[in-house]
């Protein structure tokens, strides 16, 4: 039977801290993840690439160059070499940062939060490299509060091979009807737009609806109102506190 990304004790529309809260935090960070922890994220966001010795590493470019005082491709470096680096992402104060290894981000999960992996590398395309991934997070004790995301369905679809039961999701700009095969889609935000029936559809389907939309505030009380099931947001601190504010006024059953 397929698994669904359910959260005991929480209700939807779940809020995603994407990256963490990397509007506070450098992205991606241990910090950050803790910041949208505190801000009461459902679940956490954060992206995966492989380290030239075949560790997970949670950043989401493929090279250091963006968000860190060194450059380098991930693939090329080994997980010691990439510690080596700030994480800081050019915000004072965050110097001592790090690139964080997955089993580091699942050792600080809290229980009530799910757990969101973006795909970032083909390496996602090897059935050895998914099966590594399913048996860290089962090791860690998150496998059953995690859903693997990507751009390329390929990518989830290899990891459904080797977990028949994993929750998938694609994330989309410009598929404007809701793939069957998954199990969330995050559609661009203007395809609920150029689609009126998106949500519609997805629900009929049994997908959850997460709008790519990491800056949601202006589009939140629509979101809401049309029954999203997931909201994404740089900023978790801000969209929980208006999720907070707006769902007991427009769905008085859903209050939080």
């Amino acid at each position: 039977m397929q698994r669904k990304l359910e959260i005991p004790g929480k209700t939807k529309p779940y809020v995603m801290a994407h990256r963490g809260n990397r509007v506070q935090c450098p992205e991606n960070t241990l910090t950050a993840f803790q910041q949208a922890f505190k801000d009461g994220a459902d679940i956490l966001e954060t992206d995966l690439h492989l380290s030239k010795d075949g560790q997970f590493i949670c950043i989401h470019d493929g090279t250091l160059d963006r968000t860190t005082d060194r450059t380098g491709r991930i693939e090329d470096l080994t997980a010691t070499e990439i510690k080596q680096a700030s994480a800081f992402n050019h915000m004072p104060g965050f110097e001592k940062e790090r690139v964080p290894l997955l089993n580091e981000t699942t050792a600080i999960l809290p229980e009530d939060v799910a757990l969101a992996l973006e795909l970032k590398s083909d390496r996602f395309l090897e059935e050895d490299i998914c099966r590594r991934l399913v048996g860290a997070l089962k090791d860690a004790g998150v496998l059953e509060r995690t859903i693997v995301l990507s751009f390329s369905m390929s990518r989830i679809l290899t990891v459904r091979k080797t977990a028949a039961d994993m929750p998938i999701g694609l994330i989309t700009m410009k598929k404007i009807v809701p793939p069957p095969q998954v199990d969330m889609v995050g559609p661009f935000f203007p395809i609920l737009w150029l689609n009126p029936f998106y949500l519609h559809t997805a629900h009929d389907r049994g997908l959850l609806v997460c709008p790519l939309d990491p800056v949601p505030e202006a589009r939140l009380k629509h979101y809401l109102r049309i029954g999203c099931d997931a909201i994404i947001t740089d900023n978790s601190a801000v969209t929980c506190q208006a999720v907070e504010d707006l769902l007991p006024v427009l769905h008085p059953e859903k209050g939080k």
